[in-house]
């Protein structure tokens, strides 16, 4: 028996150029089982934990609760799901949250609101004009407009003094975000990164760190991370196309790959302007979620340092083709993932133990590397997917299939078998007489989440053929 790779796949485009196909709705898991040395599990389903006035636009968990905007409303959602609604903040499009030792802050709509868990209050000060994002740093909430940094006054966070204006001048590209990373500000430009450290003094208190710029920039005020103690982004520098970086200590590491930075080119800058980052690390998964148009990229860094190579995977929604990830706006908060929905105003949380998202089915696949034989063919009398079955929902006997290339473009007919049922633990998935190739030849395999499985590895029993 032959083992075939399947953390990624192979195809071809009409370039011609060979291109990587990543795992759909499976995640790549790192574990050295005795039977490979990392397996495909599905990706955790979501279940809808409650409905909200709106579409969610953001949370956050402060003080050991969720908070969430959902519409223009600023709500509460309580352990048990329970919305509650505090005030309005307006606006449309995603919010940004964050905190000091006594009020939430919000920007919403170019405005910045405070909650003090008794009363909303909108900062009205005329000087601190539009509020694209914004940071708690210091005791101070520094803002940005795309042209100044601004800061709110020590003793009173609803003022600005205009004399404590400060600028991110190495560039004249715009501001389009700010983070906080090790108490340091990173003003994330469209072509470069500045970082700003608190030294005090009467006006702006805070000074470039000279050699910590990066000479790259961020395409979209969301459209970054704090990721492994470090910025993540999604951008470029000055005539350069767009590709996923990590950023410090003024200096960058890519971590896209080649079949990435062909997605990403795939869109224009205005779609990826809108693009949503969130970061997630849980059960030695260290996951970066880049929330495109039609599908969500994860890029998963302990992975790839424990196989290495890159490992990434998409997240989509529907069941077939490519769709939006519906689940948005990651918060940990009463021991579970709360998300938002972007298609209801329901919200709901992640949960491993299923792979339908709110309800609905939605599809998996993935490929494997090209099977060649040095050019002399072989017959493939089966194939088998060792895999953990058994797992599926009581009463249920799904079907998976497979289907192979001999071009990585066209596909023969898909190829089903039962996945078996609930507590059918030794099923094993077996397909047989599966033809021959004449040159080489690429696997692929679909199913949907009610054939919740997990796969291990591929083996094919081949018989080279004669020159």
């Amino acid at each position: 028996m032959t083992q075939i790779p399947i953390l990624n796949g192979i195809y071809t485009d009409n370039g011609p150029d060979i291109r990587t196909s990543y795992p759909v709705n499976l995640i790549p898991v790192p574990t050295v089982s005795g039977i490979s040395a990392g397996y495909l599990r599905p990706a955790d389903g979501l279940v809808t934990f409650g409905s909200g006035p709106g579409i969610d636009r953001g949370g956050i968990n402060w003080r050991g609760e969720c908070y969430r905007v959902m519409g223009t409303l600023l709500v509460k959602i309580s352990s048990g799901g329970v919305v509650s609604t505090l005030g309005d903040v307006g606006g449309s499009g995603l919010v940004t949250f964050d905190y000091s030792f006594d009020r939430l802050a919000i920007a919403s709509g170019g405005s910045l609101f405070y909650w003090d868990e008794t009363t909303l209050t909108q900062v009205t000060d005329p000087d601190l004009g539009t509020v694209i994002d914004f940071v708690w740093v210091d005791g101070y909430f520094m803002t940005t407009d795309g042209e100044f940094l601004i800061v709110t006054e020590l003793n009173d966070p609803t003022q600005v003094n205009p004399l404590k204006y400060g600028s991110s001048e190495a560039d004249p590209d715009p501001v389009v975000a700010l983070l906080k990373v090790r108490n340091e500000v990173y003003a994330l430009n469209r072509n470069t990164i500045e970082v700003f450290d608190n030294v005090g003094g009467d006006f702006f208190p805070f000074r470039r760190i000279e050699g910590a710029q990066i000479m790259k920039g961020c395409v979209g005020t969301f459209a970054c991370a704090v990721y492994l103690d470090a910025v993540a982004f999604l951008g470029s520098g000055r005539n350069e196309t767009i590709s996923v970086f990590l950023g410090a200590n003024s200096g960058t590491v890519k971590i896209a790959t080649r079949e990435i930075e062909q997605l990403l080119k795939g869109y224009t800058e205005a779609e990826l302007a809108t693009v949503k980052m969130e970061a997630k690390a849980d059960d030695g998964h260290q996951h970066l979620w880049i929330h495109l148009p039609d599908r969500t990229i994860v890029y998963d860094a302990a992975a790839s340092s424990a196989l290495g190579q890159p490992v990434w995977f998409t997240l989509t929604s529907g069941v077939d083709g490519f769709s939006e990830y519906r689940a948005r706006n990651l918060v940990w908060c009463y021991d579970k993932w709360l998300v938002g929905d972007t298609e209801s105003v329901n919200h709901g949380y992640l949960d491993d133990s299923i792979s339908s998202q709110f309800g609905n089915i939605t599809r998996w696949e993935f490929g494997t590397l090209i099977l060649y034989n040095d050019g002399r063919g072989a017959i493939i009398y089966d194939l088998e997917l060792v895999s953990l079955t058994g797992r599926v929902a009581f009463g249920l006997n799904p079907q998976i299939s497979t289907s192979y290339s001999l071009d990585g473009q066209t596909y023969s007919q898909e190829n089903y078998i039962g996945a078996g049922s609930q507590g059918d633990r030794a099923k094993r998935l077996r397909w047989f007489r599966q033809g021959a190739m004449r040159n080489w030849r690429i696997q692929r395999f679909k199913g949907d989440s009610q054939a919740h499985l997990s796969f291990l590895r591929l083996e094919a029993a081949i018989e080279p053929l004669a020159n």
